[in-house]
C-alpha cells in the first residue's frame, strides 16, 4: 500500500531569505484575494464559476501588468497553487463541506507551496533543502525523511518559518494488532476506554490562560502598530503557539498509544461546533447561564476532540485498523447490563446507577462500553453489506455513520 506522510521541520533562513519568504507569502495571498474578488463579482453578475485554467490566464495578465509587476519576483508555481486552493475551497462550499471562502489576512497562516518535486532538492546529510528563488535553506533535521518527495509547503508560525515535506512510499499492508475498544470523550477525563484505561486531560489553554490574559491586556495599552505593540503581539503569538504545540503533542502521544494496541476503535460522532455554540442569544431573547456555558465551551475546545479523531483515523489506517463512529445519543444513559435507558440512571456526572437492575459503575466507563457495543453492531452491518451508501465526500471514519437496512 502507498502511504502519504508529511515531515515538518523548523527552517533556519538568512535575513534575505526571510524577506523573500514574506514577499512570496504576500504574493500568494494577493493572488488568492484577487481571484476571490473576481469570482464574487462574476457570481453577482450571474456568471458561472470560473475554472482554474481561465484563472491561470488571468494570473499571467496580472504578472505582466505594470501595476502588479512585482508578482514576477515570486515563483509562478506557488501562485498557481493559490488558485488551486481557491478552486478547492469553492468545491468544498458547493458540496456543503465548508463555509464560503473568505479573504486572507496578513499575518494569519502565511504560507506558500511548491507543488513540483523536480524543482526541489533535499540534502538530508547536510540538513538543507533547495527551493526555487530561495536557494539552499538550512533546517533542523530532527528525523529522516522517508519516501519519494511530492511537494513542499513553507509556513510561518509565531515568527518562525517551517517547511513541511510531503512524501509517498510503498509499505507492506499491515495486519491489525490488538482488540476492539470503545472511547468516551469528556472534560473531567479526556478519554475513558471500555477496558477501564483513563487518560487525564492536558488543559493546555487553561494552564496558560492567566499569562495570555495579562499579555493581551498589556497589548491593549500599547499604541497600535508601534514597536512596543508589535513586541506585545509577538509575545501573544508565542503563547498561542506554546498552547497549540502542547495540545498536539499530547494528542499525538495518546492517539499513537491507542492505535498501536487496538485493531478497532469505536468513538462517538460528536458535533463539536454545535456543542460549543455561544449561549448569549440575542437582544430580544437573551440566553441563560451564559457565563457557565462560556466556560464549558472553552473547556470543550481545549480538549481537541476533532483533532484527536482525525489522528486516530489515519494512524489506525496505517496499521490496518478501523475507526468506527457511532451516534452519541443515550450512550451515558443506557445500562450495559439490562439495556434500560433513562436519564435517572446518571444522577451525577461521575456515577452511573441503573434504576431498573441496580448496576453501578463509573459513568464514563459505562459510556465507553455502550460505544463499543454500538460500534460492533455498526461494523457488522458494514461488513455484511447491509449499509446505506455514505454521503459524497465523507472520509473514512464517517462511513460508520451509515444506517443498517431494516
Amino acid at each position: 500500500m502507498q502511504r502519504l506522510q508529511a515531515f515538518k521541520y523548523e527552517l533556519m533562513p538568512t535575513g534575505e531569505q526571510q524577506r523573500l519568504m514574506h514577499r512570496f507569502a504576500g504574493s500568494c495571498r494577493f493572488v488568492f484575494n484577487q481571484a476571490l474578488a473576481l469570482q464574487q463579482a462574476n457570481r453577482e453578475a450571474g456568471g458561472k464559476f470560473i475554472g482554474y485554467v481561465a484563472m491561470a490566464r488571468q494570473l499571467t495578465a496580472w504578472r505582466n501588468s505594470t501595476e502588479t509587476v512585482w508578482l514576477k519576483e515570486a515563483p509562478v508555481h506557488p501562485l498557481q497553487h493559490a488558485l488551486k486552493d481557491l478552486e478547492k475551497a469553492y468545491r468544498n462550499f458547493f458540496e456543503q463541506r465548508a463555509d464560503f471562502p473568505r479573504f486572507k489576512r496578513k499575518g494569519q497562516r502565511d504560507s506558500f507551496r511548491y507543488p513540483d518535486p523536480k524543482q526541489i532538492k533535499l540534502d538530508q546529510a547536510n540538513c538543507r533543502i533547495f527551493l526555487p528563488k530561495l536557494g539552499w535553506l538550512r533546517y533542523r533535521n530532527s528525523r529522516p525523511v522517508l519516501g519519494e518527495l511530492r511537494n513542499v509547503t513553507v509556513s510561518l508560525s509565531a515568527g518562525k518559518w517551517h517547511v513541511s515535506i510531503q512524501t509517498r512510499r510503498e509499505v507492506e499492508t499491515p495486519l491489525p494488532q490488538g482488540r476492539a475498544v470503545g472511547i468516551d470523550l469528556g472534560i473531567a477525563r479526556f478519554a475513558t476506554l471500555s477496558d477501564g484505561t483513563v487518560y487525564a486531560p492536558l488543559n493546555s489553554f487553561k494552564r496558560h490562560e492567566t499569562a495570555l490574559r495579562k499579555a493581551q491586556q498589556a497589548m491593549s495599552r500599547k499604541v497600535k502598530f508601534s514597536v512596543n505593540w508589535k513586541k506585545a503581539k509577538a509575545r501573544i503569538q508565542r503563547l498561542h503557539a506554546r498552547i497549540g504545540n502542547a495540545r498536539r503533542d499530547y494528542l499525538h502521544k495518546t492517539s499513537t498509544a491507542i492505535s498501536q494496541n487496538h485493531a478497532m476503535v469505536c468513538i462517538e460522532d460528536l458535533q463539536v461546533r454545535n456543542m460549543s455554540k455561544s449561549a448569549a442569544g440575542t437582544t430580544e431573547q437573551p440566553g441563560r447561564n451564559v457565563r457557565a456555558k462560556s466556560g464549558l465551551n472553552k473547556a470543550i475546545l481545549d480538549q481537541g476532540w476533532f483533532e484527536f479523531r482525525r489522528q486516530l483515523d489515519y494512524k489506525l489506517a496505517w496499521r490496518g485498523g478501523w475507526l468506527v463512529t457511532v451516534p452519541p445519543q443515550n450512550t451515558s444513559r443506557t445500562c450495559p447490563c439490562c439495556g434500560h435507558v433513562s436519564a435517572d440512571n446518571r444522577q451525577t456526572q461521575a456515577r452511573f446507577a441503573c434504576v431498573e437492575c441496580g448496576f453501578e459503575d463509573n459513568a464514563d466507563v459505562v459510556g465507553a462500553i455502550n460505544v463499543l457495543r454500538a460500534g460492533h453492531a455498526r461494523f457488522a452491518c458494514e461488513v455484511s453489506g447491509e449499509v446505506m451508501p455514505p454521503a459524497a465526500g465523507t472520509h473514512r471514519s464517517d462511513s460508520g455513520a451509515a444506517q443498517c437496512r431494516a
